[in-house]
């Protein structure tokens, strides 16, 4: 079965919420069997427009990688995470 991801590109605003939801997101990541493969770190933009905090983490698979994704544990951290920044997420099915 095909694993799955939950990858992010952020533009961090307010680093001291922008904390306190990670740490909140990554206890919910956990409950959901998430490991993070990229959080942050170096990076260079190959085309297009690129955003300096970039994350991938993943799951066993899909299913559950979107169940984190729209868990109540990961709501509660998306609100700590208000007006500290931008960010773009998405769910995909590995290969």
């Amino acid at each position: 079965m095909p694993k799955g991801y939950v990858i992010a590109r952020a533009k961090v605003t307010d680093a001291t919420k922008w904390a306190a939801y990670a740490a909140k997101a990554t206890e919910a990541q956990k409950i959901y069997g998430g490991t993070p493969l990229v959080r942050g770190g170096q990076m260079t933009i190959g085309e297009g427009e690129g955003r300096a905090r970039n994350v991938v983490i993943e799951f066993p698979d899909y299913a559950a990688a979107r169940a984190y994704a729209f868990s109540p544990e990961y709501a509660e951290a998306r609100k700590l995470r208000e007006g500290a920044g931008e960010i773009d997420i998405v769910v995909v099915e590995g290969t």
